[in-house]
């Protein structure tokens, strides 16, 4: 399995790079939004998911371990394919993603190109499912119970959780920060940035 690739950018389309690395070229499809902001010639680090099919083999690439998880989490819902999802994260940051997620927002996900009502709802529903798993794996006592948390704090924690992250990490990160004026999604943006230092 392919993990990463760092390399530099040989050449882009609107939705795939070319990474050139020690002169072998790797053809990675992108979220268009990712890709907008790189040129030819750019160095690059990019996080790699291979998809294998019994008639294709396709290397998918993200900037972040973050837009990586939320993808390998978006094609474990039923219905949704790797070039919906890399789609999808073309179109939402994961961390707003992740809130209408946690929050239920139907009417936010369905907006999003190639998304439905029934798709949006069966999105919610699988993956609020996952987060609720990765919270019974934990059995050790969290921070949460010893620090009261604000609600916003509580609800970031959760999204953040759907991003990949560790439950007990997440709590560390967001009980150091004040969350008390903070909106929902500026607080999972200030946890993303505490989490990935």
């Amino acid at each position: 399995m392919i993990a990463s690739l760092k390399g530099i950018i040989d050449n882009k389309g609107s939705n795939f790079i070319v990474v050139d690395v020690n002169g072998v070229g790797y053809k990675a499809y992108m979220p268009s939004s990712s890709i907008q902001d790189l040129n030819v010639g750019d160095k690059i680090k990019i996080y790699t998911y291979l998809r294998m099919s019994q008639d294709d083999m396709s290397l998918f690439g993200f900037l972040t371990n973050e837009e990586l998880a939320m993808f390998e989490l978006l094609i474990s819902v039923g219905g949704i394919g790797a070039k919906s999802a890399t789609n999808i994260l073309s179109n939402i940051e994961p961390s707003t993603f992740a809130m209408a997620v946690i929050m239920s927002d139907v009417n936010k996900i369905k907006s999003l190109p190639g998304i439905g009502p029934k798709t949006a709802q069966r999105i919610i529903l699988e993956l609020k499912d996952k987060i609720k798993n990765d919270q019974a794996i934990d059995n050790g006592k969290g921070i949460a119970e010893k620090i009261e948390l604000t609600q916003v704090a509580e609800d970031a924690i959760d999204a953040l959780q759907v991003l990949g992250y560790n439950r007990r990490d997440v709590e560390q990160v967001m009980s150091k920060i004040d969350t008390t004026s903070l909106t929902l999604e500026d607080a999972i943006k200030e946890g993303l940035k505490n989490l990935s230092k």
